[in-house]
């Protein structure tokens, strides 16, 4: 049964890269449910936040075929519960959809979410949240009228201590008893 997963994968920051890794996926007809990409919190370093609905059989593969990239240091998976995760999402509306009553300050409210500009001919929203959360907003404003959406892909960080600072220092050790 396909799960959701969300991979992260450590890279050096070459160019040519993100086609490579998008590559690994499309090879094996997996589709990527969003991607981002950042630095990391070491120097130097650049991760990949990988969404993926598939069977955990394939995301195995798909790490290890990540990690034979050249310049792919490490890559894991995780399984929803063991990630906090966000994304966020912007909505332009009408201006015009305020003036008539306080419904779409209580939706605002009622999702979190806050207003970013304030122009005469639109407004601009912003919803931190899973993409559940920032549907359900999306919905309840295209019943009032909306200009555009978007959202981000996921970002996301594990729960246990990130793995790839002991798989690092691992490999320093290693290298040094070889010396």
């Amino acid at each position: 049964m396909p799960k959701v997963y969300t991979l992260t994968v450590f890279t050096e920051n070459q160019t040519g890269l993100l086609s490579r890794v998008v590559s690994v996926f499309t090879r094996r007809h997996v589709n990527i449910e969003t991607l981002t990409t950042s630095k990391s919190s070491m120097p130097g370093i650049h991760r990949f936040t990988i969404v993926v609905k598939v069977e955990e059989d394939m995301v195995r593969k798909l790490v290890a075929q990540l990690e034979k990239q050249i310049d792919v240091l490490k890559a894991f998976y995780y399984e929803n519960d063991e990630i906090v995760f966000q994304e966020i999402a912007l909505y332009k509306v009408p201006t015009s959809i305020f003036m008539h009553g306080a419904g779409v300050e209580r939706i605002v409210r009622k999702h979190n979410a806050r207003i970013l500009e304030i122009e005469p001919e639109y407004l601009i929203i912003e919803k931190t949240g899973h993409a559940e959360e920032t549907e359900e907003l999306l919905t309840e404003l295209k019943e009032l009228g909306i200009y555009e959406f978007v959202r981000s892909g996921r970002v996301a960080i594990p729960r246990p201590m990130e793995r790839l600072n002991k798989y690092l220092k691992s490999m320093e050790e290693q290298a040094l008893q070889e010396e």
